[in-house]
C-alpha cells in the first residue's frame, strides 16, 4: 500500500464517518427536542417517513463500508503475490491478517444491507454490533503486535492509531447495550475520522518528501516497510514529530467538529426557546409575584394593637427608673 493505497482508505475512513456523524446528530437532535417528546399515534414502521430516512442512511453507511473492504481486500491480495515473489514471509503473513479484518467489515455491510433492504431476512442488531466489535478488535491487535523493525519510526504512527481504532472499538461495545442510541454512533463516527486523518498523515510521512530528516524508507516488499533513521537523536526526533502531528490532528477535528454542531443544531431550530431552563432573574420574579399573590399586609387593627403595646411598654420603663439621691463626698446624706 503506497500514498494512493493510504490516501483512498484515509478519504473512505474520513467520509464514512462524516457520514455517521451527520445522520447520528440529526437524530439524536431530533429525539431531544420538545416536539418528539409528544405522542402520536402508532404508525406502521415501514411507512413512516423518519424510519425510511433511517433505513436510507444505515444503507448508504453499509454500501461505503462494503466498498472500502473490497478495495482493502484487492490491495492486500496484490501486496501478498508481490511478498510471495520477494520471498517476504512477514510480509505476506501480515497480508493474510489484513485480509481477515477487510473480510470481517465486508460480511458486517453485507448483512447489514440485507436486514435494511430485505425485510424477511431479519438479524437481530446485537450480533452486527457484535461483529463490528470483534473488527475493531482484531484491527487494533493487528497495529498493537506489529513490529516488524523495532528501531523503525513506523511503530511510533501506528502505536498513536490505536486511539481512534480504541474509541470505535468503545463505541461499539456501548451499542450492543443500547443500539438505538445515535450518541454512540456519533462517538464512532468521529473516531473513524480521526482515524481516516491519521492514515493519511501516514502516508504523507512514510511516501513522500516530507518524511522525517535524517530518515529513509526502506520497502521490503509492497506490503512491508520500515522508516529507519541514522540515529537515535533523528529517531526521537521522528517520535516527536508524530507525537506533535497527532496533537495538531486532534485540535482540527475538535474545530471541525465543533463548526459542523453548531450548524447542524442551527438547521434543526435548536435556539433559546428550547433550552430548559430558564435564567435566575425570571425566576425571582416569578417569586415575588408569587408573594404578592398570596401575601397580604398586616390590618390596621393589628397595627393599633401593636402601637398600644409599644406605648403600655414604655410607660412601664418610665416607672421602673427610681431617682438616685447624691451623696456627699464623705459618704454621709445631706440634711434639709
Amino acid at each position: 500500500m503506497g500514498l494512493f493505497g493510504y490516501t483512498v482508505a484515509g478519504g473512505g475512513f474520513i467520509l464514512i464517518g462524516a457520514w455517521e456523524s451527520l445522520v447520528s446528530s440529526s437524530g439524536a437532535l431530533k429525539t431531544s427536542s420538545p416536539s418528539s417528546t409528544t405522542q402520536s399515534p402508532p404508525q406502521n414502521p415501514y411507512t413512516d417517513k423518519n424510519e425510511q430516512d433511517s433505513v436510507f442512511s444505515s444503507s448508504i453507511t453499509f454500501v461505503l463500508i462494503l466498498i472500502l473492504s473490497f478495495l482493502f481486500v484487492l490491495d492486500s491480495l496484490l501486496s501478498f503475490f508481490d511478498a510471495l515473489n520477494s520471498k517476504d514471509n512477514i510480509g505476506s503473513v501480515l497480508q493474510l491478517q489484513v485480509i481477515a479484518i477487510s473480510l470481517l467489515f465486508f460480511l458486517y455491510s453485507v448483512l447489514g444491507l440485507m436486514t435494511r433492504l430485505k425485510k424477511s431476512f431479519d438479524l437481530p442488531s446485537p450480533i452486527l454490533n457484535l461483529l463490528c466489535l470483534f473488527a475493531f478488535a482484531e484491527e487494533f491487535v493487528l497495529f498493537y503486535l506489529q513490529r516488524k523493525d523495532p528501531s523503525g519510526v513506523e511503530n511510533r504512527y501506528y502505536d498513536l492509531l490505536l486511539v481512534p481504532i480504541a474509541i470505535c472499538a468503545f463505541c461499539s461495545f456501548l451499542e450492543l447495550k443500547n443500539p438505538k442510541s445515535n450518541y454512540t454512533r456519533l462517538g464512532r463516527g468521529i473516531g473513524l475520522i480521526l482515524q481516516g486523518m491519521w492514515t493519511l498523515q501516514m502516508g504523507f510521512a512514510f511516501f513522500s518528501d516530507l518524511i522525517t530528516q535524517g530518515c529513509y524508507l526502506h520497502e521490503r516488499s509492497r506490503g512491508n516497510y520500515t522508516v529507519k533513521c541514522k540515529g537515535h537523536p533523528q529517531y526521537h526526533r521522528g517520535g516527536a514529530i508524530a507525537t506533535l502531528q497527532f496533537n495538531c490532528h486532534l485540535a482540527l477535528l475538535v474545530a471541525v467538529v465543533t463548526f459542523v454542531y453548531s450548524i447542524v443544531c442551527k438547521n434543526h431550530g435548536i435556539g433559546r426557546e428550547h433550552m430548559r431552563y430558564r435564567p435566575i432573574g425570571a425566576e425571582m420574579q416569578h417569586l415575588e409575584i408569587d408573594s404578592q399573590a398570596h401575601f397580604t399586609l398586616e390590618s390596621d387593627e393589628e397595627d393599633d394593637n401593636e402601637n398600644g403595646i409599644k406605648e403600655e411598654m414604655n410607660v412601664e420603663m418610665q416607672k421602673a427608673i427610681v431617682p438616685v439621691p447624691e451623696s456627699e463626698t464623705n459618704g454621709y446624706h445631706t440634711h434639709p
